[in-house]
């Protein structure tokens, strides 16, 4: 720096050194909020702002964090021509970095070098020192813009490629901040550079959860808005509840003891091992098994060996009304039904089902003469053998969601007439898996083994599921199902996975009331593994909420890169302030008072924090979820 500029830019010394605490004492004639340099009015130090430390050839930078008054009591006997004069004005400063000079271009380290010495002279930084240390990018790096500094426009903020997406990416603010808004901007960004790239392609791979249908085209009775947030060619939309869309799970992946537990609220100690012994049953494993044949013989002929038979008709009424949407042929179904409704007859005063034709030439018989004890003979003769007859001429559907809820229904009822359960504690379960198992098709598509010729981004809108059950375990099989098909299938670690999860507190939620325990730790504990080993095999997680504090500390401490819009809730703030460590305390005291569309960016991407406007994108490609503009429509 020239001996002239030096002096005009010099605006103290330090006076104490207090570990990364620095504080300096502003030359008096330097007091102005302004200064004028080289004929340009240049803005004083203040709070917030930056200066450089001069030690010997060093040059370290710090971050005024606050500043103070003393009185100089060292010439307090002096006749000052002016009290002022009397006041010291002291600034408190944190170090964030180093100037480093060893290569031919001069560039910012983020971190502490050395600490400096009692009377090191401070500095405003020049417009290229200003700009030197809020350019995260180098200049062989691949970079993305996306905003500007919020009270220096002038300068513009450049990421790395590298650093923000080879990382997990925490996007936080209230409600209409702009979480969404910056959620698209960077993604936008990325793809705009390389989604002509045939590697990027190739080895990329991004999926997207939708909770409230932001992402995906809005459509209308009119016809279709004019958004496409991404080009077709590039993306599988799957709107979840339209009634046309079925995401495609993989066989092994629903039939999964854990994942069926949890979408069924299986209980830990009676209903969870029952569903273990339906997917390891031997009978269920045979090359030649037929559901058919398992009614026959597993059901039906121990129903025949029973002296209740009363019983046994019950169960078979019960068994053809629970499985009665398996059927290809619907007749088949009202044949059987039609069947048992001409033979079958109940008495409600003692319970008990009995034979019509029973009835033939009692009709002036007292009640008790009326309805004799069964025969056997009579019901295995008249029901049970045209029974079996019918049962053999059921097509079943082939589809292996519903072969999955047969199973766990026959095995039920096979259970049951064998008196291996007890109804009271499995039959809460049946139930549940008929009424879970019937919304669950029309939402996905069961398959033995996923393709791998999928387009570059998988956006899944859960906007029209109602059940919550199904809106929280959806997600969590979908993620594990990526997850560990990466992992297996990403052994050069040249493929790249990113889950991207909007409005995360749905699922990662840590104090959730409506979930069992065993639920909650399961899902937690396969979102904390992702983020915690996912990096090793090329899996980073994005993951954008308006409630921080409602996530597990775990999975936001583990986050690399930090996109913070404002935060109004005591417990929000803290949440952040208490994980996020990158973080100084003038940025974490301004968490409150952001304007829409302005964020604190912090993280491994940025040297060091600083609070950005995030870019404007063009309407087509913003998220469809603007504040309605009430007197547009009320006038």
């Amino acid at each position: 720096m020239e001996k002239d500029n030096a002096s005009i830019l010099k605006i103290g010394n330090v006076i104490a050194v207090k570990g990364r605490t620095i504080e300096v004492a502003v030359d008096k004639m330097k007091n102005a909020s302004h200064l004028l340099f080289n004929g340009n009015v240049v803005k004083n130090v203040s709070v917030g702002s930056y200066i450089k430390i001069t030690k010997g050839f060093s040059e370290l930078i710090g971050k005024i964090e606050s500043e103070f008054i003393q009185e100089d009591k060292l010439n307090i006997a002096s006749n000052y021509y002016n009290s002022k004069n009397k006041i010291k004005r002291i600034l408190s400063i944190t170090l964030v970095g180093f100037i480093n000079s060893e290569n031919q271009e001069k560039e910012f380290k983020q971190g502490l070098k050395e600490l400096p010495l009692i009377e090191n002279e401070c500095y405003l930084l020049t417009e290229n020192e200003f700009e030197l240390i809020h350019k995260f990018a180098k200049d062989d790096e691949v970079a993305i813009q996306i905003g500007t500094l919020l009270n220096e426009t002038s300068v513009t903020i450049k990421l790395g490629v590298d650093r923000l997406f080879a990382s997990h990416i925490g996007i936080f603010g209230n409600t209409g901040s702009g979480k969404s808004y910056t959620l698209a901007k960077i993604y936008h960004e990325l793809f705009n550079q390389y989604k002509n790239e045939p590697k990027f392609q190739e080895n990329a791979k991004f999926v997207l959860i939708d909770f409230n249908g932001e992402y995906v085209n809005p459509k209308t009775n009119e016809g279709t808005y004019e958004k496409i947030i991404l080009e077709e060619d590039y993306k599988d939309e799957f709107i979840l509840g339209d009634g046309n869309s079925k995401f495609p799970i993989s066989k092994e992946s629903i039939e999964n003891v854990e994942i069926l537990s949890i979408l069924l609220d299986a209980t830990e100690k009676t209903q969870k091992p029952f569903l273990d012994s339906v997917l390891n049953y031997s009978s269920f494993k045979k090359n030649e098994f037929s559901f058919n044949e398992f009614i026959d013989t597993e059901i039906i002929k121990v129903l025949l060996s029973k002296k209740d038979k009363n019983l046994g008709v019950k169960v078979l009424i019960d068994l053809f009304k629970d499985i009665k949407d398996c059927f290809i042929e619907p007749e088949i179904h009202d044949k059987i039904s039609s069947f048992i409704n001409e033979n079958i007859d109940f008495k409600s005063d003692n319970g008990s089902y009995f034979l019509k034709n029973g009835l033939k030439g009692r009709e002036n018989q007292t009640d008790n003469e009326r309805y004799p004890e069964y025969e056997p003979k009579n019901i295995e003769v008249h029901f049970y053998i045209p029974l079996i007859g019918l049962v053999k001429e059921i097509n079943f559907s082939n589809d292996s969601l519903f072969n999955l809820k047969l199973k766990i229904v026959l095995k039920y009822y096979k259970d049951v007439v064998s008196g291996y359960v007890n109804p009271e504690f499995i039959g809460p379960l049946k139930g549940r898996t008929i009424k879970i198992f019937r919304q669950l098709q029309n939402l996905i598509d069961v398959v033995e083994a996923k393709s791998s010729n999928t387009k570059l981004v998988t956006i899944l809108s859960l906007k029209n599921i109602n059940e919550q059950s199904i809106k929280k375990v959806l997600p969590l099989v979908i993620c594990k199902e990526y997850y560990e098909n990466h992992k297996i299938n990403n052994e050069k670690k040249d493929k790249y996975l990113n889950i991207i999860v909007d409005e995360a507190h749905n699922i990662l939620s840590k104090s959730s009331t409506r979930e069992s325990e065993t639920w909650k730790d399961y899902r937690l504990e396969t979102f904390e593994e992702i983020i915690k080993e996912g990096r090793k095999f090329g899996v980073f997680l994005t993951i954008a909420s308006q409630r921080p504090s409602d996530i597990s500390d775990t999975i936001i401490s583990q986050l690399h890169n930090y996109f913070l819009h404002r935060l109004i809730n005591n417990k929000d703030i803290e949440a952040i302030g208490r994980t996020v460590s990158y973080l100084d305390k003038v940025s974490f005291e301004s968490l409150s008072i952001l304007p829409q569309g302005a964020c604190i960016l912090a993280g491994l991407c940025a040297d060091l924090p600083v609070v950005i406007k995030v870019d404007k994108i063009e309407d087509v490609y913003k998220p469809y979820n603007e504040t309605i503009e009430l007197t547009k429509h009320w006038k």
